[in-house]
């Protein structure tokens, strides 16, 4: 390799630019004494053909302009510094450092002897990074910009949706030109959903004791790379995974699809103070990472070792310019935030006011994108659900905890389920936030599958490896009856008909519903509720579907197409009862089995496992985007979680309508039934049954 030219360059922006000329780097280090960028002739050599001193220093970047270089050239750093844990600083020259603002991965890390030692040097292992041309033919696209209260996410990992899908062609299962292909959006349109939101595609690492013990970290929740998406779901290798990561998004985009990237600012990949040095520690340990009061530990708010510094203001750049980057570049929609607590603390409690918010709510892009925290971390008071600022739509754990001890029939919860079912305005309305705030989860990538909610009592999880220590013990879950699969008909039917009761009840609430993909068919993980090292048929999709799941992807369907068709399901604002002429009008009312409403003595009985929810399409106050007055039909879901069959008295708020029963859970495949009003509706035990209200015709007489 010819020495290239250097020339001093510029210190904005941070990584490799191209500008169609030659390629700028910079690099902040507040620390470093020097800063050698390495050049590599491609990923598999074994250390550095080139290192150049980066010839600058403004405002703390390191930075220089190599004009003989161009998109495709690999590379990577290597940091002077002190070597002072007691202070902070982790500088160790001997570790190939991966570009924080690296666009493309060219070489993911590869464990060996050499990755842990101070002494070793690790060039010929390390991750690197490629210079791309970030220029994309995106026809003109616009954003969706799907309303929130439109919106059903369906959460899916990018190489389980598609890895056994028959109908993707075999090269591109398990990949992002897998999930753009004709199969897999033909599922999702048909399916109904309007975002996917992606488990990490930033690039990751496998964590040393997986790597160890033959797994890897599935889910991705590792991250190194904020900039890069993850070249292991490529079918065109590490030099494809950008344009086609951006060709999916276009493809699902044109399908009407949003893409929802669940991103993890909150920790890095380097591990505690024992872990690699592979990136930020070895840039700047003491900008980068939250650090305990002998400064050669970490504070660890996530359970993963580390906690970025979020309060220095290079750290909170890198999460902003990461985040534009996935916008402009990559055209994504929206984000969901991992552990979303442990941003918002400026230095040890949770900040609601904090400059991570601050930045986000003023910034004309990001503003206008769609925002999911996951509101806790593992640090002290982590637990935010409700306190987040306006913008931010908040994983709703209490929906899920509440939703899953009605069904599994504790007693005590109606109360708390009519919250639920309405859009949770006791979390969110104080501050000024609407339903659509509450995004509805049953079931999550971490946890249960709806199907083994309803199938195991106990966590199952000794695929792991770890002597089934790992995973949440505290599901309220219930089997039914028999631990895992069984030949019992009753039981098995039983079990369908309460996942069709959590997707009723899910697809039927206010706020934004999530349903995890493989739900709407009764995928199972074989009672694994932490499937987070299991890259294998136990965590992948399994598309063989037997009738009885095909019978629950048909409903799962049809629950959709009734949420997006009748807008009392999709209310924008929270329930509000107003007066006319001094006549008090409802739009929401809850009802007892006997016809009557509930009284507020009926809401602290404490026992009750049977709901009535009557919803008036005819008093919605709401209005369309072209000022039409928006109206639906009138709606009655009737819950029934007791052991026991109750009968159910039909009031009506018109003398001259009656009920039609859309669907009910204890009679799947029954004909649609009317019943006059104040007749009784056989509400089965465990089952839900949704019936519309139908305005009979005038009856005149000759």
């Amino acid at each position: 390799m010819t020495t290239p030219r250097v020339w001093p360059g510029r210190p904005s922006p941070l990584g490799a630019s191209f500008d169609g000329s030659g390629v700028n780097f910079a690099l902040f280090s507040e620390h470093a004494t020097q800063v050698d960028l390495c050049l590599f002739d491609s990923p598999d050599a074994p250390g550095e053909a080139q290192r150049i001193t980066l010839p600058e220093k403004t405002d703390q970047v390191w930075h220089g302009y190599l004009p003989d270089v161009r998109p495709g050239q690999i590379y990577g750093y290597r940091i002077h510094g002190p070597h002072e844990p007691a202070h902070g600083h982790r500088f160790n020259p001997r570790k190939m450092l991966l570009d924080p603002y690296a666009k493309a991965i060219a070489r993911g890390l590869r464990w060996d002897d050499a990755v842990q030692p101070l002494d070793r040097n690790t060039g010929h292992c390390a991750p690197l990074a490629r210079v791309i041309d970030t220029g994309f033919d995106w026809n003109g696209e616009k954003p969706l910009r799907t309303p929130w209260h439109e919106t059903i996410v369906y959460e899916l990992h990018v190489k389980g949706f598609t890895k056994q899908h028959p109908g993707v062609p075999e090269k591109l299962r398990g990949t992002y030109a897998g999930l753009a292909s004709p199969a897999a959006v033909e599922h999702l349109n048909g399916l109904g959903i309007t975002a996917v939101e992606l488990l990490p595609v930033h690039y990751h690492i496998d964590e040393h004791f997986l790597v160890q013990r033959g797994r890897v970290n599935y889910w991705g929740y590792n991250t190194l790379g904020f900039f890069a998406p993850d070249p292991r779901y490529s079918a065109n290798g590490p030099e494809g995974a950008v344009p086609e990561f951006q060709a999916m998004v276009r493809r699902l985009h044109a399908a009407g699809i949003e893409v929802i990237l669940d991103v993890v600012y909150n920790h890095t990949a380097e591990g505690d103070e024992h872990g690699p040095t592979l990136s930020f520690k070895g840039i700047d340990n003491a900008a980068y990472y939250r650090l305990a009061d002998d400064r050669a530990r970490y504070v660890d708010f996530t359970g993963c070792g580390n906690s970025l510094n979020v309060a220095h203001p290079r750290t909170l750049q890198l999460i902003m310019d990461s985040l534009r980057h996935w916008v402009l570049e990559m055209h994504v929609d929206g984000f969901r935030f991992d552990l979303a607590s442990a941003l918002a603390r400026e230095l040890w409690k949770v900040d609601k006011l904090s400059a991570f918010f601050d930045i986000i709510h003023q910034d004309p892009l990001l503003s206008q994108v769609k925002l999911i925290a996951e509101p806790w971390d593992l640090g002290p008071n982590g637990y935010q659900v409700g306190n987040f600022p306006v913008l931010w739509t908040e994983w709703n754990g209490r929906y899920r905890d509440c939703v899953r001890r009605f069904w599994k029939g504790s007693g005590g919860t109606v109360g708390e389920l009519a919250s639920r079912l309405a859009g949770s305005s006791d979390l969110y309305a104080h501050n000024g936030r609407r339903p659509s705030a509450s995004l509805n989860f049953i079931t999550a990538h971490d946890g249960f599958t709806l199907r083994d909610l309803v199938s195991y009592n106990a966590k199952h999880n000794e695929a792991n490896g770890e002597e089934n220590r790992d995973g949440c013990n505290e599901n309220e879950n219930w089997n039914c009856g028999v631990e895992g699969p069984t030949d019992d008909a009753a039981i098995n039917t039983l079990r369908i008909r309460q996942q069709q009761n959590f997707l009723a009840t899910l697809l039927l609430s206010q706020g934004v519903p999530m349903l995890l993909a493989g739900d709407e068919f009764g995928q199972t993980q074989s009672g694994n509720n932490n499937a987070y090292c299991q890259d294998s048929p136990l965590a992948w999709l399994d598309w063989k579907l037997p009738a009885e799941q095909r019978a629950l992807l048909a409903f799962t369907c049809e629950l959709m197409r009734l949420r997006k068709a009748e807008p009392v399901f999709r209310r924008r604002h929270f329930f509000q009862g107003r007066a006319i002429h001094g006549l008090e009008i409802k739009d929401l009312y809850w009802i007892k089995p006997d016809g009557s409403e509930m009284s507020d003595d009926d809401w602290n009985a404490g026992h009750a496992c049977c709901l009535g929810m009557g919803l008036p399409g005819d008093q919605i106050t709401e209005m369309g985007t072209q000022g039409e007055r928006i109206a639906g039909d009138t709606f009655a879901i009737l819950f029934n979680a007791h052991h026991e069959a109750v009968d159910f008295r039909l009031g009506a708020r018109r003398r001259d309508a009656r009920w039609l029963c859309v669907f009910d859970t204890a009679a799947p495949d029954s004909a649609p039934r009317s019943f006059e009003h104040m007749s009784v509706f056989p509400l089965q035990a465990r089952s839900l049954a949704l019936l519309r209200a139908e305005i009979l015709p005038s009856q005149t007489s000759a």
